[in-house]
């Protein structure tokens, strides 16, 4: 029997119109698949009801794939696949297996030889370095940084000479409800020419992005970013 490929769809960053951020061939594909791996599964039905799938969405098989999955079960989540069928896998925001738990799922469908197919999409890393104007030659995404204070800035003063020594962008996101605190704290510990980009609420009405060297940043107000989807890059 032919196995089925697995289909990487990015869904939107927020509340937005699918139509907006995801091109028609992307979801023409997800309204026809019968089978889905989901960070969760309430919000991918979400998801399906905006598109909207082909099938009732209770028709739809729908399997959990996140960060608390331990890897024993990733050979069943292939099984559809093993069987023919193709499989949609999403994220809960963005591009699945880029700073996601999918990932190890597209890994393991590549030793079993299943075709992986990439579709086109928002990445909040991307378009955030898109819109920063700092280096997209050279960078490297980090994700969480450390939540203790003194840990957080023993890893930007890290990171910032990283940057320096490799002309790098240095790119990480932090907790939604502690934004305010991570953007406090870059301008706290680098360097008063370094250039800190603020990317909120990308594809969203409410989208702000902001580059700014430290010692101005720190001259004006700061902008609201509390509970906000918020990127941060830095260029030192």
């Amino acid at each position: 029997m032919n196995k089925g490929r697995l289909y990487l769809i990015p869904v939107p960053l927020g509340p937005t119109a699918v139509a907006v951020v995801l091109p028609q061939a992307v979801l023409a594909c997800a309204r026809g698949l019968g089978h889905f791996v989901a960070e969760n599964a309430k919000s991918a039905r979400a998801f399906l009801k905006l598109l909207p799938a082909d099938l009732p969405v209770q028709e739809i098989r729908i399997q959990e794939l996140n960060q608390n999955t331990p890897a024993s079960e990733l050979p069943a989540l292939l099984a559809p696949l093993l069987t023919g069928n193709d499989v949609g896998l999403i994220s809960e925001a963005g591009c699945p297996a880029v700073a996601d738990p999918g990932a190890a799922l597209v890994a393991l469908a590549q030793q079993e030889g299943i075709q992986v197919v990439p579709m086109v999409g928002p990445s909040s890393i991307l378009l955030a370095l898109m819109g920063s104007g700092l280096s997209g030659q050279c960078f490297a995404f980090h994700g969480y940084l450390p939540s203790a204070p003194g840990e957080r800035e023993k890893r930007l003063r890290e990171l910032e000479r990283e940057s320096r020594l490799g002309q790098q962008t240095q790119i990480f996101i932090e907790t939604p409800y502690r934004n305010q605190q991570m953007l406090e704290s870059v301008l706290k510990t680098c360097a008063r020419d370094t250039r800190v980009c603020v990317a909120t609420d990308l594809t969203l009405d409410s989208e702000q992005i902001a580059t700014r060297r430290v010692a101005a940043w720190l001259r004006q107000s700061l902008p609201n970013i509390n509970r906000r989807p918020t990127v941060f890059l830095l260029q030192a």
